[in-house]
């Protein structure tokens, strides 16, 4: 197969109806595609976005764990049941264990009592004879000594059955460190509101970048599409000149050459105008099947290239995101400490119970006797001594207020590099976008000269192809120019802490 068949071959790879398929407003949309705008493609991130849905749970999770902390400052009541069953009965012993003593004492018992009642036995027995009615004094039963049992023998107490029902409640008074936690959750919820912030900047950050990637790899396309158009146009030329045997074969061969080389390049742009779409899609949260486009040039931006940077070198950091959470972990850290201090005071505490119990040796529930009972208490929690430990929580936390406010520290300098190296970047892309549209300009200019003095004869196509190599720098370049201004004012946004749904 000749030369110029190949080439021929290659070119007829592209068809005509691609040639204009992402080429500005000229490119073909079906009506199911989804064309987006800047805007468009933020407000549909940051409904759909996954760490965006997941941030804002987060938020809601916390703030049922405030909700809930609140919950230690009421009564906690709570119910409680209790059935026993006594396989042994509980026994007790009264007396001495020695046999005699325990007699003894008995005895000595009764002569007490003897004694202590002979002056009221005497008095009743002078009432008698006054009535001449006889007097018959009382004489107290004996012990059958066959069933008398020893002091000294247990005595079993309770019931076989025992149930026990009752209703407590208990809160607490006096509680510093309760109350210092309650203060924790709240900062706690100020935290996750900031990390959801920071999931809605770092969102709208990415999805500007995916944005300005297709933007771009649409300039790269058309500019390489032009290439492509003109390589097509050359060759034809130039076969239609080896025909009429004005042109060499040697140009005949270069023009193939340069078409050849030219059909790559445009597949790439083509390839990557589908994979920043699919990224765009992905951080956008859409489905990546679902056919989207984008509106507007990159061109488009180049208006908007302005920056004060002596402004932007004195911005102020207050609305960092990075900043806002260290500074809500260090009111954290204060207030922890506060209430490790608070665990040296005293705590006061009220617990109210009421219960109802009955006991029996027979299961039959018609028959027991419910007793009730009710307690009120306060309690006072005095803490005395630890081992140190209430001490040293506290030197370990405050170590980490330090570790804190040094971390703190060490990002700010970053964030103050940061923003240095996006505004020195946006500086150099306004002054590359300049020059580049002047060399442009130029490079337009010098390749219609050379395109019609090609035409006629009068310069050749390596005169041709080098003019085009110029032109095609320059408007790379441009392009490269706006992106690069773009993408650092993005990350300079993202690092100021500007959302899109703010005020700027």
């Amino acid at each position: 197969m000749s030369l110029k068949n190949v080439a021929l071959a290659l070119s007829l790879l592209i068809p005509s109806a691609a040639w204009a398929q992402f080429s500005g407003q000229e490119r073909p949309v079906n009506d199911s595609t989804l064309v987006l705008s800047l805007d468009d493609a933020l407000k549909i991130a940051l409904s759909e976005n996954t760490s965006v849905k997941v941030a804002d749970m987060e938020v809601q999770r916390t703030k049922y764990a405030q909700k809930g902390s609140y919950g230690a400052l009421f009564p906690q009541i709570n119910a409680s049941g209790l059935y026993s069953y006594a396989i042994q009965k509980q026994k007790v012993f009264f007396g001495s264990d020695d046999e005699s003593s325990g007699s003894s004492s008995g005895g000595g018992m009764a002569s007490m009592f003897t004694s202590a009642f002979e002056p009221i036995m005497y008095y009743i027995q002078q009432l008698y004879t006054a009535t001449n009615t006889p007097f018959v004094p009382y004489v107290a039963p004996q012990p059958d000594p066959s069933t008398q049992s020893s002091s000294s023998d247990p005595i079993e107490m309770g019931r076989r059955n025992q149930v026990q029902l009752g209703l407590s409640a208990s809160m607490p008074l006096v509680n510093f460190q309760l109350w210092e936690s309650l203060r924790i959750t709240g900062d706690q919820v100020e935290l996750a509101v900031e990390k959801a912030r920071e999931s809605r900047l770092g969102t709208v950050a990415s999805v500007k970048q995916a944005y300005f990637a297709v933007l771009m790899a649409k300039a790269s396309y058309d500019v390489y599409n032009a290439v492509y158009e003109n390589a097509v146009q050359n060759y034809k030329l130039t076969e239609n000149r080896y025909n009429a045997r004005k042109a060499s074969e040697m140009d005949l061969a270069r023009a193939q050459s340069t078409l050849a080389a030219a059909i790559p390049n445009l597949y790439n742009a083509e390839n990557s105008i589908y994979l920043g779409l699919w990224q765009l899609k992905a951080v956008m949260g859409l489905d990546l099947d679902r056919a989207v486009d984008v509106e507007g040039k990159l061109e488009d931006y180049a208006e908007h290239m302005f920056y004060d940077l002596n402004e932007g070198a004195e911005a102020s950091l207050d609305r960092n995101t990075q900043l806002r959470q260290l500074s809500s972990q260090a009111e954290m850290l204060a207030k922890q400490i506060r209430m490790q201090q608070y665990a040296y005071l005293p705590s006061l505490a009220m617990q109210v119970s009421y219960n109802y119990y009955t006991q029996s040796d027979k299961f039959n529930l018609s028959q027991w006797k419910w007793l009730p009972s009710s307690t009120l208490a306060l309690s006072l929690s005095i803490p005395i001594f630890s081992g140190g430990q209430r001490y040293h929580t506290i030197k370990q936390t405050r170590v980490q207020a330090d570790q804190l406010a040094l971390q703190r520290e060490n990002a700010e300098r970053q964030l103050r590099i940061g923003i240095r190296q996006s505004l020195s970047t946006m500086d150099t892309a306004m002054k590359t976008y300049e020059a580049a549209s002047q060399a442009m300009k130029s490079a337009e200019k010098a390749y219609d000269i050379a395109s019609k003095s090609f035409e006629v004869g009068k310069s050749t196509l390596t005169d041709l192809n080098n003019t085009e190599l110029t032109l095609t720098q320059t408007r790379l370049q441009a392009a490269q120019a706006v992106y690069s201004f773009v993408v650092a004012k993005a990350g300079l946004e993202q690092t100021l802490g500007y959302d899109f749904t703010e005020e700027k």
